[in-house]
């Protein structure tokens, strides 16, 4: 029989926290995080960050792992998950992994990167490309190299648009070849049964959460969070800076946003977020229980 792992996941502000760790202490599970910010120190008010409190209610997992300049990437995401899940197992407790990040959550249910080898040469050759020509330039070269079409690339999107660059010239091969070979492989996790759950509210619900969790991270000193953590090289990582509730704080710290407009700002970025993740959560990921979560029990999550 093979092992089980527990996926709890669902939108930003819908709850997961507090019924991980209930489910968790309920089950003798440890919690192994999966969203992507949760992995830098000192990101703490504007992450909803489990309190230490919390942390200490049940064993985590991929929590405080890098420094804020520091970049992760899903290969290494998946290198941690699985030796934190290997060493939880071997304890006898089980496994729940908790988060909304949609591509590291996929990580548990396919295959996350491909064995193409990109040379540095070619990297830098077609980033300076990139850097002197624009995006155009680029995509008028995949379509040399891809005559039966591009697919579902997002030709607007330049970090994507090179990576698929990279990866045909490296490799010799078309898109559609390498997508083919990608959806062969096994992925990281394919040797667990994995079992998810989605957690949902009503839509009220959820935008009251959202405002009043933005009131408590600058209550809580969200300002003053980030203002220490540019001092630390914030925005050497632009994922963690682009982060929702510190791009805005970031633009207000600079005096391109009037401190009256920072809650508003940070709250509708939110829910378009919330808007972009359930759409996410619909597309990309197997079928899947959804639950409420103003009224699951502990055991209701993964009663299915």
């Amino acid at each position: 029989m093979q092992p089980v792992l527990h996926v709890l996941t669902g939108c930003t502000a819908v709850g997961k926290t507090e019924l991980a760790l209930r489910w968790a202490e309920a089950n003798h599970a440890e919690i192994v995080s999966c969203d992507s910010l949760l992995f830098y120190r000192g990101m703490d008010i504007g992450t909803a960050k489990p309190a230490p409190a919390e942390l200490a209610r049940v064993p985590h997992h991929l929590i405080d792992i890098c420094a804020v300049t520091e970049q992760m990437d899903v290969t290494y995401y998946v290198t941690l998950a699985r030796r934190a899940v290997e060493d939880i197992l071997a304890r006898g407790s089980q496994v729940l992994v908790t988060g909304g990040s949609g591509f590291y959550l996929k990580a548990f249910f396919g295959p996350v990167a491909d064995e193409v080898d990109v040379p540095v040469e070619l990297r830098t050759e077609l980033r300076l490309m990139l850097a002197t020509h624009g995006v155009g330039a680029l995509v008028d070269e995949l379509h040399q190299l891809n005559p039966a079409g591009l697919g579902a690339l997002d030709v607007l999107n330049p970090r994507r648009v090179l990576r698929a660059l990279e990866r045909c010239r490296a490799s010799g091969r078309t898109l559609a070849e390498l997508q083919a070979d990608f959806a062969a492989q096994p992925g990281p996790f394919a040797a667990y049964t994995v079992k998810l759950c989605e957690l949902v509210r009503e839509k009220p619900d959820l935008e009251q959460r959202i405002e009043q969790r933005v009131a408590a991270m600058l209550q809580a000193g969200l300002v003053n969070e980030v203002r220490a953590l540019l001092g630390t090289g914030l925005k050497d990582n632009p994922s963690a800076a682009n982060a929702i509730g510190y791009r805005e704080t970031i633009a207000f710290l600079a005096g391109e946003l009037p401190e009256s407009e920072l809650p508003g700002l940070i709250a509708k970025n939110t829910r378009a977020l919330v808007k972009k993740q359930r759409t996410w959560f619909k597309t990309q990921l197997p079928p899947h229980a959804q639950v409420d979560a103003a009224s699951v029990g502990d055991g209701g999550l993964f009663a299915a």
